[in-house]
This record gives structure tokens, C-alpha cells and sequence, in this order.
């Protein structure tokens, strides 16, 4: 199957460009080392740049880099009907809260996105889509995702503490539920739709806990013990932390059509992956 992926060399992207057997990347060429021998096509959706996009026909597209419906219309526009399947990495923030209603669309969110437009800016996108593929569309909705090759702090950085060991200072609740989903399990349910040419709504989730949850497996992973300390908030954004209006989204049921992989074998990897890379300072 022929696969045109826009990005494809960050972190879903990458993984999930990592399970298909004929690639092509479009993006900025910035990571060029990854993947040698893919085709790749280079162009920059920022600056609406498309032109090495005007040939070529593929069985279908995952976009993973849109976050405004411009973008989407642009891409849509260039590649017409030279895709079979236009398959869109979307966010469980489309939905209202906890329930499965999706938020008003906004359809001119300026940038940088915010909690209050990112959700609403993804269903923008979600409805340009449908709206010009039908049955030839498909969303997959992610929750926060983890795994090798993470470029956020996210459960790196909860990982990287319970291996340590020791006092970990949590400015928030450790009641406070959490969920993640495996990138892994992202990418093979992506290629799963795409060999089957499923069309629709999927979400991608993984197992349900709780912070102190999250960081015992952490900690049994990594060998140690690790004492939760709850501090008052520092006014930062805290990684995995949600305002308490949003605890309700943190249990989101995945498609009957992915794979779970337990929150242990996770941690292990991401472990195991950031200890080979030298543990490198976190992005704020």
C-alpha cells in the first residue's frame, strides 16, 4: 500500500511511518537520516508550500501535522482525488467533557492554539475532511500519547523520577485519574484502518489510573520506591496534571479494533529508550 504521510518524523508520525511498507514523507526535510531509502517530498504546510506534491497518486494519506482547517483545505485542494483514503490524526479534545458530543467547531482559532481552541480547531478539521472525502474519511482520536521517541515531558518525566527514587514533589491531586495510550498501539491501529479501508471515527486510549497509580508502575518498572509529595501549585504547567474540570475525560474507551498494550511495557521502553539517549534535558 502506497502511503503518503505529511510529517512522519516526529514522534506518532514517526512511528507510525516506521509499520508502513511504502512510505512517502512530505515535510521540511529536517530528519533526514530517519528512514533512508523512503521516498520523500518536500514542502512546508506553514508557508503553503505543495509543489513537490503536484504529481503522484497514493491508496491514501495520514495527515498527522493539521491543526487548522486552512491546513487540511489546502492539502485536500493539492491532492484532490489522487488519494484513495485521507485518514486524520485528531484528539480527544474534540469531545464535550467526558461524554462523546463534540465541541463547537472553531473554525478561524489564530495561533498558538489554547486549551479553549485546540479541540474546537480539530473538529474544524475533522468536518472539512468528511465533508470532502465522505466514506473516503477517517479520524483517529488520540489521547495523550506515550512511548519511545516521545518530544514532550510528559511520562518521560514521570518515569525518569521513579527511577531515581526518593521524595517526588507533585503539585496536584494523586487521586487525579490519567490516561495514556501506547504510540505503538496508535501507529498499528493507523495501519490496521488503512489495509482495511475503514472510514469513520476511532478513538485511541490506553489503561486508566491515577497519578499515584501511574507512578507506583513507574516505580515497580524501575526498581525503586518513590514517596508522592503533594505541593502547592507552582503556577507551571506540571506534566499529566489536569484541572479538576477535566478529570472526566480521562477514561475514554479505545476502538475494538486496537490493541492495549499494558501500561508497564510502556514504562519499560520509555525507560529503556531514554536511557540510551543519555537522558537529555526535558522541553519545558
Amino acid at each position: 500500500m502506497r502511503v503518503l504521510v505529511l510529517g512522519g518524523t516526529g514522534f506518532v508520525g514517526r512511528t507510525i511511518t516506521s509499520m508502513l511498507h511504502r512510505p512517502t514523507l512530505f515535510n521540511r526535510g529536517r530528519d533526514s537520516e530517519l528512514f533512508p531509502g523512503v521516498e520523500r517530498r518536500r514542502g512546508d504546510r506553514e508557508t503553503g508550500d505543495y509543489a513537490s506534491l503536484a504529481t503522484g497518486e497514493w491508496d491514501a494519506v495520514v495527515d498527522v501535522t493539521a491543526y487548522f482547517p486552512w491546513q487540511v483545505r489546502q492539502t485536500m485542494d493539492v491532492l484532490g482525488d489522487r488519494v484513495g483514503r485521507y485518514l486524520f490524526i485528531s484528539s480527544h479534545a474534540v469531545f464535550e467533557g467526558g461524554g462523546t458530543r463534540l465541541r463547537p467547531a472553531i473554525t478561524d482559532a489564530g495561533q498558538p492554539l489554547t486549551d479553549e481552541t485546540y479541540g474546537p480547531s480539530k473538529v474544524a478539521c475533522e468536518q472539512e475532511i468528511f465533508t470532502r472525502y465522505g466514506d473516503r474519511a477517517t479520524t483517529v482520536r488520540l489521547v495523550k500519547v506515550a512511548g519511545p521517541h516521545d518530544n514532550q515531558r510528559g511520562l518521560t518525566h514521570w518515569a525518569r523520577h521513579a527511577a531515581r527514587g526518593g521524595r517526588f514533589e507533585l503539585p496536584g491531586d494523586p487521586a487525579q485519574p490519567t490516561q495514556l495510550v501506547d504510540v505503538r498501539d496508535v501507529a498499528r491501529l493507523v495501519v490496521r484502518l488503512l489495509a482495511e479501508d475503514r472510514g469513520g471515527a476511532f478513538t485511541a486510549a490506553g489503561p486508566a489510573t491515577d497519578l499515584a497509580g501511574l507512578m507506583k508502575v513507574c516505580a515497580a518498572v524501575a526498581g525503586t520506591e518513590v514517596e508522592i509529595v503533594p505541593v502547592p501549585p507552582t503556577g507551571k504547567r506540571f506534566p499529566l496534571i489536569k484541572p479538576r474540570e477535566l478529570w472526566e475525560t480521562q477514561n475514554r474507551t479505545p476502538a475494538a479494533e486496537q490493541t492495549v498494550t499494558p501500561l508497564e511495557v510502556t514504562v519499560r521502553d520509555v525507560l529503556a529508550w531514554d536511557h540510551e539517549r543519555g537522558e537529555p534535558p526535558l522541553p519545558e
